[in-house]
């Protein structure tokens, strides 16, 4: 391979560093569009590293300080090939076994001209998959405009698959309530309620009977997907607990490691309020409400809270026959089967 000869960037009358191609502007304004799309959360490079083992063999700075805030990955074929129009520099680049091979194929001039293109547009980072090692124009044009370049064991579709479904999640759009969250029989639920009237003591009486506490006080709900949301908790409360009367509980340390839980999906909500007389509950489960979160329709209920009623056996139940409805299937609705009453079954529905 012949010695890189480097070609200094163009320069502004401000001395600013300029894309040395054409079409740069082009691409500089499909980003600028995109600006307001862009996620309002972000991660730290570092943090994606560790969690999936990247190699770092060139970083202008600090991990933790360079930010990740997109969930989108790009695969810079086209790019490499030389069409750079719409390209979004926010993703993360990926150099896997074909578009290695094809660099390695081009002469020297053409192969440092695409790769100049590539780290010109300071993306987030440069990921090379499968152990690769770098070509020496990669680290070179790294080191020349502050791009971070790292490496994965991985195939490029596993990385690729790893990163989505990890930003996915920490770059997704949230809001916390003021509830609690707890896994019953697998179905994460969500109770809300006016403080005093009995969730962190029936998540509790859940917890002492297997089950699983999310979160308490404040529960952090991610959008991970159209028709997903996750729960969990703030880092710096996470565990813990506040019962009125005995106070703070660490509910790992007290019941066990087994009794809490970082996140879950949220399939059911449940809000818990005092019994009105004056108002009708649902007494046959026939018709079903939902409750919007970011968009996303979770199934709801209400659950009248008065003396005497065991709120944790309740919620057991209401997530078991969450979980029947799930897969297709309603006690009312065999019920009413069997008494005959098919047509005012057909009416409710």
């Amino acid at each position: 391979m012949g010695a890189l000869v480097r070609r200094p960037p163009h320069k502004t009358d401000e001395g600013r560093k300029t894309l040395p191609w054409p079409g740069a502007t082009a691409a500089r304004m499909f980003q600028e569009r995109n600006v307001e799309a862009m996620p309002q959360f972000s991660v730290p490079l570092g943090k994606l590293a560790k969690q999936l083992n990247l190699e770092s063999l060139y970083a202008p700075k600090d991990l933790w300080q360079i930010p990740i805030t997109t969930a989108d990955i790009n695969r810079p074929g086209i790019m490499l090939a030389g069409f750079y129009q719409y390209f979004d520099a926010t993703r993360i680049q990926i150099i896997g076994m074909v578009e290695m091979a094809y660099l390695k194929d081009l002469p020297d001039d053409e192969r440092r001209n695409h790769l100049e293109k590539l780290f010109s547009m300071k993306p987030p980072t440069v990921i090379i998959s499968r152990g690769m090692d770098p070509l020496d124009e990669m680290l070179d044009f790294a080191r020349w405009y502050d791009v971070p370049l790292m490496r994965s064991a991985e195939t490029s579709s596993t990385l690729m698959s790893n990163l989505i479904s990890y930003l996915n999640v920490e770059l997704a759009p949230r809001v916390t309530r003021h509830g609690v969250c707890v896994e019953v029989y697998g179905e994460g639920i969500l109770i809300l309620g006016d403080s005093g009237v009995g969730k962190s003591e029936t998540a509790v009486e859940l917890v002492k009977r297997g089950h699983r506490l999310i979160a308490d006080d404040a529960v952090e709900l991610r959008r991970t997907s159209g028709t997903t949301v996750i729960g969990t908790s703030p880092e710096n409360i996470r565990h813990f607990l506040e019962l009125r009367g005995i106070g703070i509980v660490n509910v790992a340390r007290t019941f066990g490691i087994g009794a809490v839980k970082t996140s879950a999906n949220i399939d059911l909500v449940v809000e818990l309020e005092p019994w009105d007389k004056s108002k009708t509950y649902d007494r046959t489960g026939l018709t079903g409400e939902n409750y919007e979160i970011l968009g996303v329709q979770i199934p709801s209920t209400v659950i009248p809270v008065m003396p005497g009623r065991n709120l944790a056996v309740i919620l057991e139940t209401a997530a078991i026959t969450n979980r029947q409805k799930k897969m297709g299937y309603s006690a009312a609705q065999e019920l009413l089967t069997r008494l005959g009453l098919e047509d005012d079954l057909s009416n409710k529905t």
